[in-house]
């Protein structure tokens, strides 16, 4: 059951807090309990208290499905076990024989699940530049069913024109289907501009702490939902209890971390443009992104994702990523830790170089998840990485004149 209130829309941080997050009636509990069960007991054979086995419902799963459907402003929410059983989930609605149009500046672990998983179904890809209606438009074909993409994309923050591809898609009777991972429903809400489906890795930002694996499917559409949650609950991808718990309390304190994100990663993208030794920088909230404009027109806010190409191609990158000091090496993004990563070689090396290079995915690109640490801390562990990436390059130059 969920908070009404006939007199005023609930504002984003009271859905975070209260929706689907009522006391426990059993107890008076405040915060959702973690009901860590595998089963429930019938009242007698047919009838139950709206649980009869974990891997259909739980009521912690169900808590959170419902507090993130009502972020999106959707009547649905389906919390998965990961970002790419989500993905997994949406793409079962295909047959052997369907098409899908793709962003072609897609998180390698999904272009991965595409042409090494779905492909062998005889399932169709095809990648565009989604920020080019004319490609997506040329690629319709007779048998497409689905449009996916990501806005911002991963790893170099490119956008899509929601709304119009949400045109393209109802007026060709197309799924569209929108990875919001990156912009959350605080920044964005792609239901607003026609999506029929939007997938998020809850490992990310609505988690927030880097302490958890998640995803979710989130709908309006009533046979979608159906459809959708019977391939879950055929598949199993679910969350386990304790699981739901974390994402559900990251769910709480969302706007506020957003809010430093998006601030730290203003300053960082700041600096970075001004630095010598960068060669470009991605970030849709400067005014030198090509897409501002569209950035302005269908998000809130910008995110807390920088990313960056340096001078020196590999052996500079390979010096930064090792040599910061708050910005950890790792994989995955959103938490309150600031994160750096190599997408070629980290989470788009499943992406062959001769598709990634033209892509913009060169030896040079770095990405930073920027946290909520003080900014000119973060901005100085950046300052003495990239002059340790510069003597790399200055080394590796040396080197190759004198061969």
């Amino acid at each position: 059951m969920g908070i009404e209130n006939q007199d005023r829309k609930l504002g984003f941080n009271t859905l975070a807090i209260h929706q689907g997050q009522e006391r426990d009636s059993a107890t008076g509990a405040l915060i959702t309990p973690i009901y860590q069960t595998s089963t429930f007991v019938l009242d007698e054979l047919g009838k139950n208290k709206g649980y009869q086995y974990a891997r259909t419902h739980n009521p912690t799963r169900s808590a959170l499905e419902e507090c993130l459907a009502s972020l999106e402003g959707a009547k649905y929410g389906i919390a998965c076990a990961s970002g790419l059983a989500a993905v997994s989930i949406v793409t079962d609605l295909l047959n052997a024989g369907d098409h899908v149009i793709v962003g072609e500046d897609v998180y390698g672990g999904v272009y991965r699940l595409f042409e090494r998983v779905k492909k062998k179904f005889n399932i169709e890809f095809t990648y565009v530049n989604t920020a080019d209606l004319a490609q997506i438009k040329a690629a319709i074909k007779p048998n497409t069913r689905i449009i996916w993409l990501e806005s911002p994309t991963n790893p170099l923050l490119k956008l899509a024109d929601l709304e119009a591809i949400g045109e393209i898609a109802k007026k060709n009777n197309l799924i569209f289907a929108v990875d919001n991972t990156f912009a959350t429903p605080y920044f964005q809400r792609p239901l607003e501009f026609g999506a029929d489906i939007i997938v998020h890795s809850t490992t990310k930002y609505l988690g927030g702490h880097s302490d958890v694996i998640g995803g979710a499917i989130i709908t309006n559409r009533d046979d979608l939902y159906e459809e959708l949650k019977f391939y879950q609950n055929a598949g199993g991808a679910v969350p386990g209890p304790f699981d739901s718990y974390l994402i559900l309390r990251g769910l709480k304190t969302l706007a506020l971390r957003l809010k430093e994100h998006e601030r730290n990663a203003f300053a960082v993208a700041n600096f970075l443009s001004q630095h010598k030794f960068v060669k470009a920088v991605y970030y849709p909230g400067l005014p030198s992104h090509p897409q501002f404009d569209l950035a302005k027109k269908q998000m809130r806010g910008f995110g807390g994702v920088v990313a960056f190409v340096v001078e020196g191609g590999l052996e500079a990158a390979r010096a930064l990523v090792n040599g910061t000091e708050l910005f950890q090496l790792a994989e995955s993004l959103g938490g309150v830790k600031s994160l750096i990563c190599h997408p070629a070689t980290m989470t788009h090396a499943p992406i062959p170089k001769e598709v990634r290079e033209p892509l913009g995915i060169v030896d040079g690109l770095i990405r930073l998840s920027v946290g909520i640490e003080d900014a000119p801390d973060l901005i100085f562990d950046l300052e003495q990485a990239l002059s340790k990436a510069q003597d790399a390059a200055t080394v590796k130059a040396a080197s190759t004149k004198e061969n």
